[in-house]
């Protein structure tokens, strides 16, 4: 559960970085367009203010810019890992889609808001982890869900409280031979 937990956190601190990182790039461009008094001057051409104005918006950009270009190159590097790190099995077998059901008792483990259990019936099995970002295709990564939680949740990765929140669920309907934890990732080849 740890490393589920230090890959949420480490996603939602890259995104909050890109995000503010953006925000400081938008700024920096509009600062670095205004164009700059000319004290006592006024004899400056219109090519000589626009050449001024791309100037100071180059070099107001350039740092910010740097930053957004590493951002974009980690993201890039995990998004490998995560293709590299996918299950080749996509599809649960039909005895885990039994086992993982009848562990559910036929109900959506999925989360219909405010940490609530969904009430609907199961229909499908998800990956807790996504698949996509390199869940394995195992009991343990099962949850049942329905149609519609299963859409909402997408691939998303669940955050640590949804994942200890399941776990606690699983205790109250699970046997104790059952495989109660949530969540597994695949390891890299």
């Amino acid at each position: 559960m740890m490393d589920l937990k230090r890959i949420y956190w480490t996603r939602v601190g890259l995104r909050l970085a890109a995000a503010a990182t953006m925000m400081w790039l938008a700024v920096s461009f509009a600062v670095g367009l205004m164009p700059k008094g000319s004290a006592g001057t006024n004899t400056s051409t219109v090519s000589e203010v626009f050449r001024g104005m791309v100037d100071g918006a180059v070099a107001a950009v350039m740092l910010p810019g740097l930053f957004a270009i590493v951002l974009t190159i980690i993201g890039g590097v995990i998004n490998a890992r995560d293709v590299r790190r996918r299950d080749p099995a996509r599809r649960f077998t039909r005895q885990q889609r039994r086992e993982g059901m009848a562990r559910a008792g036929g109900q959506c483990e999925m989360e219909s808001g405010f940490g609530r259990c969904c009430p609907r019936p199961a229909e499908q099995g998800d990956h807790f982890y996504p698949w996509s970002k390199g869940g394995s295709t195992s009991l343990q990564n099962f949850v049942a869900a329905c149609a519609r939680c299963n859409r909402a949740k997408g691939a998303g990765i669940p955050s640590p409280r949804q994942q200890e929140r399941l776990e606690r669920r699983r205790l109250g309907y699970g046997a104790p031979e059952a495989a109660l934890s949530v969540g597994e990732r695949q390891p890299l080849p």
